[in-house]
C-alpha cells in the first residue's frame, strides 16, 4: 500500500513539472510572439533601400541593404524610375461618374495609376450632374497621383433642350423598350450621350488643358504604358487616339448621316481634304457604314472640339434631335467628326495600350509586344480582327502594315 501510494506521488510530481515546463514555453514562444507590433510600412521601406536607420540584425542575418552569396542582385541601375522626369503636357484624365459608382471608378484608377499615371502624376477631373459626396472625393483623392477635381454638371447640359417634344422623345423610347434596343428607354443615357458629344471639353475645370484622356468605371488596362502619352499626342500632332472600334446599333441612329450629310453640304469649309471618309462610308459619303471608334476610352485633343468646325457639327446634329428622338451616342458623334474634320494621319491607333471594357477586349496582337509590355492579356479575346471589329478597316483606309499573326486571331 505505501509503495502503490510512493508511485502515486511521483506521477502527480512529474506531471505537475511537465505541465510547468509546457507552460513556460508557451508563455515565452508565443505570448510574448503575439504581442509584438505590426512592422510599420515605412520602417519596411526604409530597410528595403537601406537607409542607416535600419535596425541592426542578428550576428549571420543578412542586413536590410545587402545581397546573400546565392541570390541575384537587382541593382538600382536596372530598375525603371518610379516618377518620369522631364516636360509633361497640359492634360487630364476626364471620368464622368456618380458617387454609387464609387468602387467601380476605384477599380479603373489604380489599372490607371499602376500601368501608367503613378509614373506621370497627371490631374483627374470628375463631372457628374449631382453633388460629389465625401466618400467619393476621399477614395478618389487617395487614389490618384496628381491633382484631383470635382465639378457639377450645369443643368442645361443635362436636360431637355426647349426645341424638343418631350411627347414625340418619350414614345420613341417606349418603342424602343418594346423592341429591347440597349438603353432605348433611358433618358439619362441620352443626357449623357449629349453631354459627351457637345459639352464636356466646356465644362470650366477643362477649360485650362489642351489634352485629356477618357475613363470610365469598370475598365482594365492590361499592359505598362511607360511613355508619356499625352505628350505622344502633342509632339505627333495627333488629334484623336482610340484602342476598339466596331459596327454601331443601326437601330439607334436610322438618321444621323442624313444629318450629317446636310452638314457636309451647308458647312463644305469644315471638311479637311485628308479626311478618312473611306473609315466611314464605302461609297464615298452617300451612305455610312456604322463604323465608330469605341469612345469609352479615347484620348484626345479638347481644342478640337472647342473648334469652330466641331461645334458647328454638334450644333446641327443636336438640333436635329437625333439624341432624344433616337438614340444616338457619343461614339458615333466623335468618330464622324473625328473623320470628316480632320486629317487622317491625326488619328492614332494606340496598339499598346490594352484595355478592356465589357464586353470587348483590344490586346497586342504579337506576342513580342505583349512581352515587352509585360501584358496579361489573353490574345485569344482580342477583338481587333474579328468580324464586327473596324480596326481591319482603319489600317487599310491609313495604309498600315497589319501586325504578324493577325490572321490568327479573326473569326
Amino acid at each position: 500500500m505505501a509503495a502503490s501510494n510512493t508511485r502515486t506521488l511521483r506521477f502527480v510530481l512529474l506531471a505537475f513539472f511537465t505541465i510547468a515546463v509546457l507552460f513556460k514555453v508557451y508563455s515565452s514562444t508565443y505570448v510574448s510572439t503575439a504581442k509584438t507590433s505590426i512592422i510599420p510600412v515605412e520602417q519596411i521601406i526604409s530597410q528595403q533601400n537601406g537607409s542607416p536607420s535600419s535596425p541592426s540584425t542578428a550576428d549571420g542575418a543578412t542586413s536590410p541593404g545587402s545581397v546573400s552569396s546565392d541570390q541575384t542582385p537587382n541593382t538600382s541601375n536596372s530598375l525603371p524610375p518610379a516618377v518620369h522626369s522631364g516636360e509633361r503636357a497640359n492634360a487630364t484624365f476626364i471620368t464622368l461618374a456618380r458617387n454609387n459608382d464609387i468602387w467601380e471608378i476605384a477599380k479603373s484608377i489604380r489599372q490607371v495609376e499602376d500601368r501608367f499615371n503613378r509614373k506621370f502624376n497627371y490631374d483627374w477631373v470628375f463631372l457628374n450632374d449631382k453633388p460629389f459626396d465625401a466618400q467619393f472625393k476621399k477614395i478618389t483623392t487617395a487614389l490618384v497621383s496628381g491633382n484631383t477635381k470635382y465639378g457639377l454638371i450645369p443643368k442645361e447640359h443635362w436636360s431637355f433642350p426647349d426645341w424638343i417634344d418631350q411627347d414625340k422623345a418619350k414614345k420613341v423610347r417606349e418603342d424602343m423598350a418594346q423592341r429591347k434596343i440597349i438603353y432605348g428607354d433611358s433618358v439619362s443615357y441620352r443626357h449623357m450621350c449629349r453631354f459627351e458629344s457637345g459639352f464636356f471639353f466646356h465644362h470650366p475645370l477643362l477649360l485650362d488643358y489642351e489634352y485629356y484622356w477618357r475613363v470610365e468605371p469598370s475598365i482594365e488596362l492590361y499592359c505598362d504604358v511607360d511613355y508619356d502619352v499625352f505628350r505622344f499626342m502633342r509632339d505627333n500632332k495627333k488629334k484623336y487616339g482610340f484602342v476598339l472600334s466596331l459596327y454601331e446599333y443601326v437601330e439607334t441612329i436610322p438618321t444621323l448621316w442624313d444629318s450629317v450629310k446636310a452638314f457636309m453640304k451647308e458647312y463644305p469649309q469644315h471638311i479637311h481634304k485628308d479626311n478618312a471618309m473611306a473609315f466611314l462610308s464605302d461609297d464615298d459619303g452617300n451612305t455610312y457604314n456604322h463604323c465608330h471608334y469605341w469612345s469609352n476610352f479615347e484620348v484626345g485633343s479638347l481644342d478640337f472640339w472647342r473648334g469652330q468646325a466641331y461645334t458647328d457639327f454638334f450644333n446641327k446634329l443636336d438640333h436635329d434631335g437625333g439624341f432624344f428622338y433616337e438614340r444616338w451616342g457619343d461614339a458615333p458623334v466623335h468618330s464622324i467628326a473625328a473623320g470628316l474634320l480632320m486629317s487622317k494621319d491625326e488619328i492614332h491607333f494606340f496598339n499598346d495600350i490594352a484595355y478592356y471594357h465589357v464586353p470587348f477586349t483590344h490586346c497586342p496582337t504579337t506576342e513580342s509586344d505583349r512581352i515587352k509590355l509585360k501584358c496579361t492579356c489573353n490574345p485569344k479575346d482580342n477583338f481587333d480582327w474579328k468580324g464586327y471589329s473596324c480596326t481591319s478597316r482603319h489600317f487599310d483606309v491609313m495604309g498600315l502594315e497589319k501586325p504578324d499573326g493577325y490572321q490568327n486571331q479573326m473569326d
